[in-house]
């Protein structure tokens, strides 16, 4: 191999080399920034929703559908999930919880192919004509068994209200750790925001 031929071998891998620090640094730096230890995470990152520090994690359950099947044990992983959590009849302040997550999900744009929405509920569900019209793509799963009920356990409470009672909506991130929780009042403009922001800063999920 000649002068003229090793050189230009060197350049061409010194090259690749550039291209792959210039594609892989931006994504192993917001991994770090977001899930790095304390006094990385950027200030405001969370303007509006309760955060948990350190997230939560909770544990794997395979709940029962209202169809007779299953949720995989993982369903809590691998995408952003808004969870509420409640009776099976969904009152109003259900309906409005679930009308929240199904508006800042579609708001969320490209980004809401990372997000799903999950509703736990207890006792018989639901009136599948509204889940129909208003609520296309929804994951219901029961949480009357034991790993329901643990799964629940998981969640924080705040006040002392039950979670239960609560009317929240809680945000799990892709590894399956509840890190903010929004209280029934808190309307929908705060979780979007707050999700632009995990969005544009996390490339997981």
């Amino acid at each position: 191999m000649n002068e003229t031929t090793t050189l230009a071998t060197k350049r061409s891998r010194t090259q690749l080399w550039l291209l792959f620090a210039l594609f892989f640094t931006p994504l192993a730096l917001s991994f770090l920034l977001y899930y790095g230890g304390e006094g990385w995470r950027p200030a405001g990152s969370t303007n509006y929703g309760d955060l948990l520090e350190p997230a939560r994690a909770l544990p794997d359950a395979a709940l029962d559908t209202p169809d007779g099947t299953s949720t995989a044990a993982d369903f809590l992983r691998g995408n952003w999930s808004f969870v509420f959590v409640g009776d099976g009849a969904c009152d109003t302040r259900c309906r409005q919880a679930l009308t929240h997550m199904r508006q800042v999900r579609l708001a969320l744009n490209e980004d809401s192919r990372r997000v799903q929405r999950v509703f736990l509920y207890t006792g018989s569900c639901c009136d599948q004509e509204y889940l129909a019209a208003e609520q296309s793509g929804l994951v219901l799963a029961s949480i009357d068994s034991d790993g329901g009920e643990e799964l629940v356990q998981a969640l924080p409470v705040y006040g002392g209200v039950p979670v239960m009672a609560a009317g929240r909506i809680y945000v799990v991130d892709p590894l399956g750790n509840v890190m903010l929780s929004y209280a029934a009042d808190a309307g929908a403009k705060g979780l979007l925001e707050d999700m632009e922001k995990l969005l544009k800063l996390s490339h997981i999920g």
